[in-house]
């Protein structure tokens, strides 16, 4: 398939720089899989929306304060830099822009230093001295790492606004936009309809935002992402599928993480390691019935994702309409709910 394909036409101003409060309140397309009818409605209403038995899959990564200024220390250049991923023994996996060659040292403001240890096409590695983590580091110099769509500085509200109510685990660069709709009031209605919650991990890092440069999408590879599908996430959902109900992935790394640990042909099984499924469409889903999903850029992976879901065709009328209605897109947008049986779509 072709890149060209997954293009759409779009108005930048409706890229929201802000959350709705509460978020619950942010507004929900509801697209059937099979026919591509649509209606609209709010993320609250997801519990008159699925079913009791349904089962909702979320993410559970915390996302870390990785954007950390700091300056070369040969030229008191100030610089930016994002934390990717621990490496162990103080070696961390950066994201950096500018001409750096191995041995260049980086200062921080607390009086820490970082050596580049490695700089190539693939990755760049930076050992860290002087801070007693850089965990700690990015507690008290670092700044949540919005996305840079969104045209303006991080605030001491983005440490709420950007993360998801189930964070737990720490390791992700980005949050797993499509949870954070979801307020204590709307689980608590969740349950109270007796529809189950389950949760996955899976660190988000560059592989989810690299740019697919190459023309055929077949040629893009994904770069890892460290998962963990739990034995007792497996038996939750082995059980809805023995007696016929849904499994609702909340965002499209959880549809990766589920399909990832279901790639070996014997069912969903416990997993934990590296994530590096690249979904599109003709991909044959083995346990995501349903998707709650934000609208995604062009020509970018997630969007191929949910097209694999529902069609490129259906998928574009969808965003023409949520255009044309003015719905909010991105990070801290507006949402969508994918799959069958909603029953009042029109």
């Amino acid at each position: 398939m072709l890149l060209s394909e997954f293009d759409f036409p779009f108005d930048p101003a409706l890229v929201a720089d802000h959350p709705v409060l509460p978020r619950d309140r942010a507004r929900l397309l509801v697209m059937e899989r099979a026919s591509g009818a649509r209606m609209h409605r709010q993320v609250a209403d997801l519990p008159s929306l699925l079913q009791p038995g349904d089962l909702v899959v979320v993410n559970n990564t915390k996302v870390m304060p990785a954007r950390v200024s700091a300056h070369v220390q040969s030229t008191g250049k100030p610089i930016e830099l994002l934390f990717v991923q621990d490496l162990g023994q103080g070696v961390w996996e950066i994201l950096i822009k500018g001409r750096f060659r191995p041995g260049a040292m980086i200062a921080f403001p607390d009086g820490g230093r970082g050596e580049i240890s490695e700089r190539s096409q693939t990755r760049t590695t930076l050992k860290v001295t002087g801070v007693s983590s850089v965990y700690d580091l990015m507690q008290t110099a670092g700044a949540m790492p919005l996305p840079p769509y969104i045209k303006r500085p991080p605030t001491q509200d983005d440490q709420q606004w950007y993360q998801t109510l189930f964070a737990q685990h720490e390791g992700a660069i980005a949050a797993p936009t499509a949870g954070l709709h979801f307020t204590r009031d709307l689980v608590q209605a969740l349950i109270e309809r007796g529809i189950e919650l389950a949760q996955i991990t899976l660190h988000v890092g560059p592989g989810t935002f690299r740019s697919v440069k190459s023309e055929r999408i077949e040629d893009h590879r994904m770069l890892a992402e460290r998962v963990d599908v739990s034995a007792h996430t497996v038996e939750q959902i082995c059980r809805v599928r023995e007696r016929g109900d849904r499994v609702v992935a909340v965002g499209t790394t959880v549809v990766r993480a589920l399909e990832t640990a279901a790639r070996g042909g014997r069912g969903i099984l416990p997993f934990q390691g590296p994530a590096e499924l690249f979904i599109t469409p003709g991909f044959e889903f083995q346990v995501t019935d349903a998707l709650i999903t934000n609208f995604h850029l062009p020509r970018t992976t997630l969007l191929m994702l949910v097209s694999a879901l529902v069609g490129i065709g259906p998928l574009r009328e969808a965003y023409e309409e949520a255009v044309a209605l003015r719905y909010r897109f991105y990070s801290y947008g507006d949402a969508m709910l994918i799959g069958t049986g909603w029953g009042n779509a029109t």
